[in-house]
């Protein structure tokens, strides 16, 4: 029986905005790879905030229509293309979140995972061979999944840019979901002081496991910037992962150390600054940078895994749901109950 007779069973989203009553799970023809390519069966895949706002119509960007979800995925390769050359069948992978955006500071123009082209919540897809990176064998099948988006952003943002995060230094993360909890066990592993912020005492005591110097609680301390001030001494922190936005930008700058970055990596917190803040002074007075983070280059990702296979970094998966339970899982993630990472069991561990 030739490969394309087979089936693959996939999540398709009609269009951005038609919420999880909308999305239907469908039997397709399963793909075969071409001549540089793999075919992956996918065994697990993260979720990202980003799934959540195209699937209810928060997202800016343009997308796909009848698209498969999914940006972040751990497989195996089940089928080789006749001219592959790197890889073999059985060997487990991941992939690229922007699958050719290969080096360089950014992805822009090129088809990404589960928006411009179809993702990974599915069973089975084809991958271009460079797009592929190899497992370290000490990760399962879940925590691999966990590293394309959320741990290549934070790698991206503490190593990845100008002015590289260094032991000894501070680093602050905004809250506790994919990207700050990894950027924490990151700059744990490479020799950080680390500060963590939350809402919920509970997940701040379990981050303190993974790593945490310092814990504050954002609702009982609303003026946190000058408690990261108090923290370390008036120095600051030399690395700020901000994934709130303009709503608390002032205070990213009342923490930051001088000549230190701040990382952009989302806006959980709207697009409109509670007051008028005027950026550019607050860069000066501060000798800081700002620096816009779109996850990473494939490089930097071949980076982070190695480091993470020296380290044994396990990225912390808060909840797993079956592959049936889509809907429920992007409702969970939505309801920012979690801890890190929301990841779908595709299939079966082999």
């Amino acid at each position: 029986m030739s490969t394309s007779t087979l089936t693959n069973t996939a999540w398709r989203l009609p269009s951005a905005g038609a919420g999880v009553s909308g999305l239907k799970k469908v039997s397709e023809p399963r793909p075969s790879p071409l001549p540089h390519q793999y075919l992956v069966r996918i065994h697990a895949v993260s979720l990202n905030f980003r799934d959540v706002a195209i699937v209810y119509g928060l997202y800016g960007t343009s997308v796909k229509e009848n698209i498969v979800l999914g940006g972040d995925l751990a497989g195996e390769i089940v089928e080789a293309g006749s001219a592959t050359t790197k890889l073999k069948v059985g060997d487990r992978v991941t992939a690229n979140f922007i699958p050719e955006h290969y080096y360089g500071p950014s992805g822009g123009g090129r088809a990404s995972l589960g928006g411009s082209v179809d993702g990974t919540l599915q069973e089975y897809r084809v991958f271009d061979e460079m797009a592929l990176l190899l497992a370290p064998a000490y990760l399962s099948y879940e925590e691999l999944s966990c590293f394309p988006i959320a741990g290549v952003t934070a790698w991206n943002a503490l190593l990845g840019g100008g002015t590289p995060l260094r032991p000894g230094q501070t680093a602050l993360f905004q809250g506790t979901g994919g990207v700050s909890v990894f950027g924490l066990q990151i700059a744990h592993a490479a020799g950080a002081r680390t500060i963590i912020t939350s809402s919920s005492d509970e997940k701040l005591a379990l981050a303190k496991t993974l790593g945490a110097t310092h814990v504050i609680n954002y609702k009982t301390t609303p003026e946190w910037d000058k408690e990261v001030k108090l923290l370390t001494k008036d120095v600051g922190a030399h690395h700020i992962l901000d994934n709130v936005g303009a709503a608390e930008i002032e205070r990213c700058f009342g923490a930051v150390a001088r000549g230190g970055t701040i990382s952009n990596i989302g806006i959980l917190g709207g697009t409109e600054p509670a007051k008028t803040v005027n950026i550019p002074l607050l860069a000066l007075r501060s000798s800081s940078q700002m620096r816009g983070v779109l996850v990473g280059p494939k490089v930097q990702f071949e980076e982070l895994l190695a480091f993470a296979d020296v380290h044994h970094i396990r990225p912390h998966i808060h909840k797993i749901f079956a592959f049936n339970e889509l809907p429920a899982a992007l409702e969970y993630l939505k309801s920012e109950q979690h801890f890190g990472k929301v990841v779908v069991k595709v299939g079966s561990e082999q």
